[in-house]
């Protein structure tokens, strides 16, 4: 399978949307948030709604092992942070009318686990493993990143996830609210397609009022002053001597030495 993000549109309804990146498990960059972006605007070839969406990774190695840090060293001081594209994403994800799934299987790290999170439902298997490690790569993860992980799990546990890395397994991750079903290897892929196909039989005009009232209760509403004070941590963060030794550790497989500069 080419890289990119495949797009499958059966009779049911159901978008399949594939993430393809072979050579990095499935890891997220600039090209592939623009494909998957694009799959969530096109039409149907038939003109019908889509009515449910089924995102996967390719292969059974990796649902998304994260952000391709290699992206992470052009980082200027006035450009735009490497993750405000995936935000856009992701919101474009969240917003979408269709009801949508996540089958895991395999890492879904990062930028992986928020993509997780940000669908509506998440299906996996044993092999499943989530974990959010922006305090080993020294950056301040972005504030919707948190709340979608916070509001699966609490405050306590997302804390642990984002400060400690904690890694959190199929049984694990379906006590703590990041898996909603949990099925053996050989039937959690047709368990995901199961409820996909469940989704979309659904009335559509109901299930996009209630995402949207779901998306707006959800909201936290913050100062703009709060606002504009964290994104001169996050952006201090990224261009930050820890931050390059995360992602030099990170890519050269040793405990990094953070000195907090």
């Amino acid at each position: 399978m080419e890289r990119g993000v495949h797009i499958e549109d059966r009779p049911d309804g159901v978008r399949a949307l594939t993430l393809c990146n072979p050579k990095k498990r499935n890891a997220l960059d600039p090209g592939l948030l623009d494909d998957l972006m694009a799959a969530l605007r096109k039409p149907r070839a038939d003109g019908s709604r889509v009515r449910a969406l089924l995102l996967r990774g390719a292969g059974d190695t990796a649902f998304c092992s994260g952000y391709d840090l290699t992206v992470l060293d052009s980082i200027s001081a006035s450009g735009p942070l490497p993750d405000e594209q995936l935000q856009r994403a992701l919101e474009a994800l969240e917003s979408h009318d269709a009801p949508s799934v996540a089958y895991v299987t395999g890492p879904a790290f990062g930028a992986g686990c928020e993509l997780a999170c940000a669908c509506d439902l998440r299906v996996g298997d044993p092999r499943a493993v989530f974990s959010m490690p922006p305090a080993r790569l020294g950056i301040v993860y972005a504030p919707e990143g948190l709340s979608r992980v916070m509001a699966l799990v609490g405050p306590s546990r997302a804390k642990r996830m984002f400060f400690l890395a904690e890694k959190l397994g199929g049984e694990e991750a379906l006590r703590a609210g990041l898996l909603d079903v949990l099925r053996p290897e050989e039937g959690a892929q047709g368990a995901a397609e199961a409820l996909c196909a469940e989704l979309a039989s659904g009335a559509p005009l109901a299930i996009a009022g209630m995402k949207r009232g779901f998306r707006w209760l959800a909201s936290p509403l913050r100062t703009a002053e709060e606002r504009a004070e964290l994104e001169r941590l996050r952006r201090a963060s990224y261009r930050s001597a820890d931050a390059r030794e995360g992602r030099a550790a990170f890519l050269e497989k040793r405990p990094p030495r953070f000195t907090g500069q």
